[in-house]
């Protein structure tokens, strides 16, 4: 590898990073240029996947906050996650290679239009989450001037809700038990991750903005502790697909350390100043090195 060439796979991996911090997919731009540079597809989806593992660590850990209380739950949903992971990492390879070079061209479309949608399903679930909030909150009653016998007769509605105090604990149980139902999400969205893990183990550009969907229908959580839920998720996903290509696949090592470097400080770099960028331009370009790449794998 050619110092031009390592240079560019940094950039790349800088522009992933930043990406990724901003509106994800990042590996839609450190894919294609490896292809770019002549890797063949698995040898540059597997060096990819492990070489972005560190960003996604640094991404979960600059959610900490966000985090706090979460711990159940993630320990749960991340064994889906993990499942699936592992399905996809070894359908990845098992399949004969000329397989994987059919099915990505699909995925990087479906990954594009994925980045494209993001924005409407991020607003569809905030007006969710805001219609939610504002039925749970209903107007509180006019409270009518006490009568004179009110005292006494108060002295007996006491004595009748003593009777029923019984029960009250009863229904309050209840009444918490189905919230607390809603935020565990249930076998759906167990399902829902288990196979985006498959996803995201055999290829996995844009497996966030699926993991943020599933979230944040399934879960009443503000969207920074989904987006947090997240980053812990996706990072489960890619750590446990990268454990099982270290063990068995060929890694490009120069090409990890390069991307893994590149991308850490993409990540501190996004976290910084992405924000002020366009994001329209930012999925825009994404899209465009993700269709470009795509129409190279069908045809050349």
């Amino acid at each position: 590898m050619g110092i031009a060439e390592g240079l560019a796979i940094f950039a790349a991996g800088v522009a992933a990073g930043t990406m990724n911090a901003i509106v994800g997919s990042g590996s839609l731009i450190t894919f294609p240029t490896l292809l770019a540079f002549g890797f063949a597809p698995v040898v540059a989806n597997v060096s990819n996947n492990v070489g972005l593992v560190p960003g996604n660590a640094s991404a979960a850990w600059g959610y900490r906050r966000e985090l706090a209380g979460q711990r159940g739950r993630l320990l749960r949903l991340g064994i889906f996650s993990a499942l699936g992971s592992l399905a996809g990492a070894a359908a990845l390879l098992a399949l004969p290679a000329g397989a994987f070079k059919l099915i990505v061209p699909v995925l990087i479309l479906l990954s594009c239009a994925l980045v494209i949608l993001q924005p409407r399903l991020s607003a569809r679930i905030t007006a969710r989450r805001q219609k939610q909030a504002a039925a749970g909150r209903p107007a509180p009653a006019p409270v009518a001037p006490q009568p004179a016998g009110a005292a006494d007769a108060a002295g007996g509605a006491d004595a009748a809700g003593a009777a029923d105090a019984g029960a009250a604990p009863d229904a309050a149980a209840g009444a918490a038990a189905a919230p607390a139902a809603v935020t565990r999400g249930g076998p759906v969205l167990a399902g829902g991750l288990f196979g985006a893990g498959i996803y995201g183990g055999y290829f996995g550009a844009a497996q966030g903005v699926l993991v943020i969907g599933l979230l944040g229908t399934f879960l009443d959580e503000p969207m920074q502790r989904i987006n947090g839920a997240k980053n812990v998720l996706v990072g489960i996903v890619n750590g446990v697909a990268a454990i099982v290509y270290i063990i068995f696949a060929h890694v490009s090592w120069i090409v990890v350390l390069l991307i893994a470097v590149g991308s850490t400080l993409g990540g501190l770099l996004g976290a910084r100043v992405g924000r002020r960028l366009p994001p329209i331009a930012l999925r825009i370009f994404i899209v465009i090195i993700g269709v470009v790449s795509a129409v190279r794998l069908i045809f050349f």
